[in-house]
Formats: structure tokens, C-alpha cells, sequence
């Protein structure tokens, strides 16, 4: 099979498409699919850089966390899935290939009204702000988010779900045009973080009447630590999804003693597979009605041939993207 391969770590010409070795085929609980699109995400970025690795078990030299398409083959103990179903899901690497072999249970039925990219550019943003939110969070309705980096494709299905159950969204970003296209993916208010991040506390204390807000989604990481907690109310929670700032930093236990805060780190892509299943069936159960009505919605920047990879990789790394970056495998 045909897959992006990565053939040396470092800029995007270490990225070339190659005939490598096929998915595994389907045995046990395991589903072969004939991948159509694939979503590409800044852990692609790192491990095109040799920065993160994938997970044991998984290619080392072909990226892709997430991917539309359609059941091929299944395993003599898969009872979820026929051949013909369309399908999306998450995986430790490997999705950006012409075929993905995983177990049935990280797999979700997709809606009729998605098509391969906009599928595609759904499970791994989805599925992290909803596990983040809801099941790490515990979001309750009518409380107040504030999601860093509201423009990502992350940020923008954080926005969404929070509207959808609910609660209030307040985000920033450092492009104000990010800021002001993603109001219409729920955002009540708004800050361009433009310099000293301890501005947008100030902020947020406007916006929630001094009271702070009860969830911190960052994507940021260690350089809006200081700022978050200052601006977490009484029980808030911190969310740690990414670092792309930087993964160190200097904390004040006092804050969070007093506060009676809890700082949760997440990643799906190091879990077990049974955790992963877990969080695949709050997806199909929570989020998926929702797309299916267009309650919340794909947010696509820009779509690639799998050929195009490399610059792909470069539109990411513009940060100019608003929304999901793909590709779509012929």
C-alpha cells in the first residue's frame, strides 16, 4: 500500500509517499479500512521533527492519528462492524496511509451527511474536547470555559460542545481575525492575547463579574500557567491538552490550595486501547447525534492530496490554519 512516510526527521522533505508494507490483516476484534481522508495534526508535525515518537505498536514512520473510511475486512471475533460501513476513529499512527488495521472498538459509524474530509477532520479534535470537557471536567450546564487557541481545530469543537450543552465559552487567540470567525462555533466572548498573557485575567474577571471561570481548556501550556490559575474561580479545573509554549513552569501551590483547584493533564494518544474504546463509545454516544443534526459541525481549513503532504505540513506550521488540515488518499 501507498503511505507518507516519514524518511528522515527534521523539515517536510523528510516526507515522501511509499510503497510500504500493508496494514496487518483483520483478525480477532480487529477491522481493516480502506482509509478515504485522514486529519493531520501538530503531533505529526513532532514526529516528522523527531520529537514524539508513536506509541509501541504502532509505525514509527508513518504519521496519522485519525481517518475517515470504509470497513474492508473484519476479524473472526468483530461483531460491531460488516464490510461496506463507513466509518471514523482515532489510532497511535498510522492513518495517513491507504489502510489502518484497528480494534473495533475505536471505530464509530459516521453520519450520512459527512463526507470523507469532513469525517476525517473529526475524531481527534472531537473526541479530546469532549473527553476533556466532560469526562475529565466534569462540565456542568451554565458554567463559564475559557478555551486558548479558540481558532484550532481543537479549540473550535471545544467551542461547540460547550455551547451545545449549555455553558459559556470565552476565547483567545493571538490572530484576531481566528477570534472573530470563530464566534460562530460559540464563542460569548472574546481576547487577542497580544503580549503579557496575565492580560487576558483582567479579561476574564470583566467577563465573569469578578467570579473567574470554572474551566481552563489550554492548548497553550507553560506560558499562560500564572495567568490560568489566576483566572480559574473557587473549584476550577485546569486542562492541560497541549504545550506548544512549552511543557515547564514555575507554579504557586498557594493559588491552587486556596482556590481548591484540580490541574488535569490529558492525551489520547498514549492510552490503552481499552481506554481509548471508552472514550470512542462517549463520542458515538454524545457526540455523533450531534454532528448528524449539524448541531455542532467539521471546521476545515484546507483540504491536500496525500501527494501534497509536504506542504500540508507547511500550512500548519504557517499558523495561519483555521480549522483542520487534510488529506484525502486516492
Amino acid at each position: 500500500m501507498r503511505a507518507v512516510t516519514i524518511v528522515s526527521f527534521g523539515g517536510v522533505e523528510g516526507l515522501e509517499i511509499r510503497e510500504v508494507t500493508d496494514a496487518p490483516r483483520a483478525t480477532a476484534d480487529r477491522v481493516r479500512v480502506r482509509v478515504h481522508a485522514a486529519g493531520l495534526n501538530r503531533a505529526d508535525i513532532l514526529q516528522r521533527m523527531g520529537r514524539y515518537p508513536a506509541p509501541p505498536g504502532y509505525p514509527q514512520d508513518i504519521p496519522g492519528l485519525e481517518f475517515a473510511g470504509e470497513v474492508v475486512e473484519v476479524g473472526e471475533d468483530a461483531r460491531k462492524w460488516k464490510v461496506g460501513t463507513r466509518v471514523f476513529g482515532i489510532t497511535g499512527g498510522g492513518a495517513q496511509a491507504e489502510f489502518v488495521t484497528v480494534p473495533e472498538s475505536t471505530l464509530a459509524e459516521i453520519p450520512t451527511n459527512l463526507d470523507w474530509a469532513q469525517a476525517a477532520s473529526i475524531p481527534e479534535v472531537f473526541m479530546t474536547a469532549h473527553d476533556a470537557l466532560f469526562t475529565q471536567c466534569q462540565l456542568q450546564m451554565g458554567e463559564r470555559v475559557l478555551i486558548h487557541a479558540a481558532g484550532s481545530g481543537v479549540g473550535t469543537a471545544a467551542s461547540q460542545l460547550v455551547k451545545a450543552t449549555g455553558a459559556f465559552a470565552f476565547g483567545t487567540s493571538r490572530t484576531a481575525d481566528k477570534l472573530e470567525r470563530a464566534k460562530e462555533f460559540g464563542l460569548d466572548k472574546s481576547f487577542v492575547v497580544s503580549g503579557d498573557p496575565l492580560a487576558f485575567v483582567e479579561a476574564v474577571k470583566r467577563w465573569s463579574e469578578e467570579k473567574g471561570v470554572d474551566v481552563v481548556f489550554d492548548l497553550v501550556g507553560a506560558a499562560y500557567l500564572q495567568a490560568n490559575l489566576a483566572s480559574l474561580a473557587i473549584k476550577g479545573r485546569l486542562i492541560s491538552v497541549g504545550t506548544v509554549s512549552g511543557s515547564k513552569a514555575e507554579i504557586d501551590y498557594a493559588v491552587t490550595m486556596s482556590k481548591r483547584l484540580r490541574i488535569i493533564g490529558t492525551s489520547l494518544r498514549t492510552r490503552s486501547i481499552e481506554e481509548k474504546a471508552t472514550a470512542t463509545r462517549l463520542f458515538a454516544q454524545h457526540v455523533v447525534p450531534l454532528l448528524a443534526t449539524g448541531t455542532v459541525r467539521a471546521v476545515i481549513d484546507r483540504i491536500f492530496k496525500m501527494e501534497d503532504v509536504r506542504a500540508a505540513h507547511k500550512r500548519i506550521e504557517s499558523n495561519e490554519s483555521f480549522g483542520k488540515v487534510l488529506l484525502t488518499i486516492d
